[in-house]
């Protein structure tokens, strides 16, 4: 859906400009931008989790390059709720400029306050709470408590005077939930009185029909499943899931388990939410992880990440035997989470991992032990009849989440013209109740890599992979300066190719032939030469071994 790219004109009076920056096309980096009367809000800055086509990268950013500019006219940043695909970049766009204000809920920022204490930034923030309205900047705010996998998410509804915007953030409909905190469904209504110019809504679940089950449906299932189980029990979440956390925490104690927590987020997060309160732990249940290698198997769960099978987290690493935990025979592993979508194959590498060990793993697919923070498409249809939106923008979601989405606005008589299915830099324009798009940025990917931040591109995942996946080829030559003639080599060595380095010596002449024939026409640019050198032995090893890897030619002048 990614449409030609078009720079958007200036912007006209009266008129506000919504452009998402991160989250259409992908589940995670969610983040979008709105411009009245020349000031920005921001609203979330998160990050996305690297797929195995993306070696070596930590994160992925939202492309900052369209407001880096501008920091000076952004009046503040709203979080809807503290999961890493909605604050983790908060640190990276501070870097920038460090005052800019942070708004969200209680927990929301104290989550993002321990994240900026580890970058040695202290943030300005207001903290507020659904039902309250701030005037920042042009923009009037009002919160609206949402439900979701974790307490005090919030949407928010922007007034200016080009219109009303609600931004759900994520969210569901739980009509139990846990907390007791439901999505306020009477503040929607009320807000669809007033007149909704633009919904942006969470599109994670739009083509799974129905409703998503309650989180209460989960206590029984992790009841049952810790009760029976006859050794060590390890259950791995999102490190910020402090519903499924306190679950966990209440089945071990109703069986007479202590719970250790594994994972420096899951220590920090579940910290944070103690002490706020959210999360309720009976006396003598918490203990340290390395002290609980000292009770009875049958007496301990332990709390880790790594639910996505990312390679340095917890699970993982249990499941490759570096970690000081090492499951086996007996012991029960629970993945108490949904499959962020190009995180399949990592997560299936971990269950055989455990499997293999002799764990017992129990996952979504042969037990309820998780469900979705997301709204289900009947939930969607509810929340569109009930505001009756005159311009819809999906978010939050693959494409084939927004279309899904777009379609469930269309079914409850939505024009088709006014639901538009973007991509991030679609740049829409609202006013006078007409949402049209005026442009399209050119957005990027900007990758975290070690301490580096936006300098790895593309290419150079094209190189990781080639390196990964096809090996090594290096070939030193050295020519006279003034000939061209060989003096030494051609020396070829190769690493991550099977063949032993022997298997060369069919090429070395050819390449000791091409580089004649260029010196005998005169050619003495070393990178010309160079390049002879590379597609001489590239043909070959295409065709003798079936093989592309990376061919680095070193031509020295003597």
């Amino acid at each position: 859906m990614t449409l030609p790219l078009a720079e958007p004109e200036a912007l006209a009076p009266g008129t506000l400009r919504v452009t998402p920056l991160g989250g259409l096309g992908e589940v995670g980096r969610n983040m979008t931008i709105f411009e009245y009367d020349g000031k920005i809000l921001v609203v979330d800055c998160g990050v996305l989790f690297p797929e195995e086509h993306q070696p070596g990268v930590d994160l992925i950013l939202p492309d900052f390059e369209p407001i880096k500019d501008r920091l000076d006219d952004i009046v503040g940043v709203v979080l809807t709720h503290g999961h890493e695909d909605h604050i983790g970049a908060v640190p990276y766009l501070l870097r920038l400029k460090g005052d800019i204000p942070l708004i969200g809920s209680g927990l929301t920022l104290a989550l993002v306050e321990a994240k900026l204490k580890e970058h040695r930034i202290k943030p300005f923030t207001l903290t507020v709470k659904e039902g309250q309205r701030e005037q920042v900047g042009p923009f009037d705010l009002e919160f609206v408590a949402v439900n979701h996998s974790i307490p005090d998410a919030l949407a928010v509804a922007i007034r200016t005077p080009a219109g009303m915007v609600l931004a759900t953030g994520d969210f569901k409909m739980d009509q139990l939930p846990l907390d007791g905190r439901i999505t306020d469904l009477r503040a929607f209504a009320r807000l669809g009185e007033e007149g909704v110019d633009l919904f942006l809504v969470d599109s994670t679940n739009a083509d799974v029909p129905g409703f998503t089950p309650t989180e209460r449906s989960i206590g029984p299932v992790l009841d049952q499943v810790i009760g029976k189980a006859p050794r060590r029990v390890i259950v791995a979440s999102f490190s910020s899931h402090v519903h499924r956390v306190q679950q966990v925490i209440d089945a071990a104690h109703a069986h007479g388990r202590r719970v250790a927590f594994l994972g420096r987020s899951m220590v920090r997060n579940m910290t944070i939410a103690e002490q706020l309160g959210y999360l309720k732990v009976p006396d003598g249940v918490l203990i340290d992880y390395k002290k609980a290698r000292d009770l009875p198997d049958d007496q301990i769960v332990y709390m880790s990440t790594g639910s996505q099978g990312e390679p340095m987290a917890v699970l993982s690493r249990m499941a490759n035997l570096d970690h000081a935990i090492e499951p086996g025979p007996g012991d029960t592993v629970i993945l108490a989470s949904s499959l962020i979508p190009g995180n399949e194959n990592a997560v299936y590498r971990v269950i055989d991992g455990l499997t293999k060990l002799g764990a017992n793993v129990v996952h979504k697919a042969n037990a309820r032990v998780h469900v979705s923070g997301h709204a289900a498409a009947g939930e969607l249809i509810y929340c569109y009849n009930i505001l009756k939106p005159k311009n819809v923008l999906p978010v939050h979601g693959e494409y084939r989440h927004l279309i899904a989405n777009a379609k469930l606005a269309q079914d409850t008589g939505i024009d088709e013209e006014r639901t538009i299915v973007g991509s991030n830099g679609t740049v829409i324009d609202l006013k006078d109740g007409v949402a049209r798009v005026a442009g399209q940025l050119d957005i990027g990917f900007v990758y975290v890599d070690g301490s580096t931040v936006g300098e790895i591109t593309d290419a150079d995942l094209k190189d990781r992979r080639i390196l990964g996946e096809e090996g090594f080829v290096s070939v030193i030559v050295v020519v006279d300066s003034t000939t061209g003639r060989i003096i030494s080599g051609p020396e070829i060595h190769a690493r991550g190719v099977a063949e032993d380095d022997s298997v060369f010596d069919d090429v070395a002449p050819k390449i000791v032939a091409a580089l004649k024939e260029a010196a005998s026409n005169g050619v003495r640019d070393n990178h010309a030469l160079s390049q002879i050198v590379r597609r001489t032995i590239g043909r070959w090893v295409n065709q003798k071994l079936r093989r592309r890897p990376m061919i680095v030619p070193l031509v020295i002048e003597a």
